[in-house]
């Protein structure tokens, strides 16, 4: 038990972390090209994880095929989402993400009850509330991109847990594969907007995209994921979008109205009480395996 809670919260500290990443990409994004701002997140996560890498054993072959396919699966999510956000409000961004959360479990090859898909909808209620904070409108590009988005990511999702799921493969190893891989995809169209005068404040939020959003992100989501299923993860970073409201709040200039807030809550509620389903539901199926092996 205490090592899921430790799960849960490196879970729950990445939701945190993502929920600020939408904000600093838009206001970055405002002042250099979106393909530029991948590069770099990606070139300095790069360079984050070889120096760390000089610490630890080489990569093997097989970190190398999971690596270089996960690399380009979290490529396609970052290229909707940072395109998404500078069409919309960095909290409309954070909160459509959130669809990932009833996603995911279709992915998952794992059969969850009845009761887990009633706390996804009651978080799809909830991303409706909070997307009706200014009133109700057709969705524009930047919703459509986000939307896309969490398709892509809760394939992401899945495609971590499937592939790294008992087996032999480090965190660390995946994430440097990964960050190569991206570094790779955006060279060619960055490398003539690179913002050689932009401001110490264009640099932080670079920095902070890469070390925090990326590297710490990735590895820590890649370690999670290895010890609970994609559906309990997805559920706990499904909380990333109250983090993106409250941070649009306190760092932008967004506002809170009462259905945002009604919406915040059901957010919350939705995604603790499907944590819950699926924690019983992964202690019953043991429970029932071990009987029916010590049976046999």
């Amino acid at each position: 038990m205490p090592g899921s809670r430790r799960t849960d919260a490196v879970l729950l500290l990445v939701a945190v972390v993502w929920g600020s990443s939408y904000l600093a990409a838009k206001t970055v994004t405002g002042s250099t090209p979106v393909l530029t701002v991948l590069f770099l997140r990606y070139g300095i996560s790069a360079i984050a994880c070889l120096a760390l890498l000089v610490f630890a054993s080489r990569i093997n072959r097989g970190e190398l095929k999971v690596g270089g396919l996960l690399g380009l699966s979290q490529a396609a999510v970052l290229v909707l989402e940072t395109y998404g956000v500078t069409h919309t409000s960095a909290a409309n961004a954070g909160l459509i993400i959130s669809l990932t959360l009833v996603i995911t479990p279709l992915m998952d090859r794992r059969r969850m009850p009845p009761r887990f898909f009633l706390a996804a909808g009651l978080c799809v209620i909830a991303v409706g509330l909070l997307m009706s904070g200014d009133g109700l409108h057709t969705p524009g590009t930047g919703d459509l991109l986000m939307l896309a988005a969490a398709v892509v990511r809760a394939a992401h999702v899945a495609l971590v847990g499937r592939l790294t799921t008992g087996r032999d493969l480090r965190p660390l190893q995946l994430t440097t594969v990964q960050t190569l891989v991206g570094t790779a995809l955006f060279a060619v169209p960055a490398i003539s907007h690179l913002p050689v005068n932009a401001g110490t404040t264009t640099w932080l939020q670079l920095i902070y995209l890469a070390l925090f959003c990326s590297v710490f992100a990735f590895l820590a989501q890649t370690w999670a994921i290895q010890r609970t299923s994609a559906s309990r993860a997805s559920l706990l970073l499904g909380t990333e979008p109250v983090w993106a409201v409250a941070i649009g709040i306190c760092l932008g200039d967004e506002r809170l109205t009462i259905p945002a807030l009604i919406g915040a809550v059901l957010m919350l509620t939705g995604t603790t009480w499907g944590q819950s389903i699926e924690r019983h539901h992964r202690k019953d199926a043991t429970t029932s395996r071990t009987k029916t092996l010590t049976t046999a």
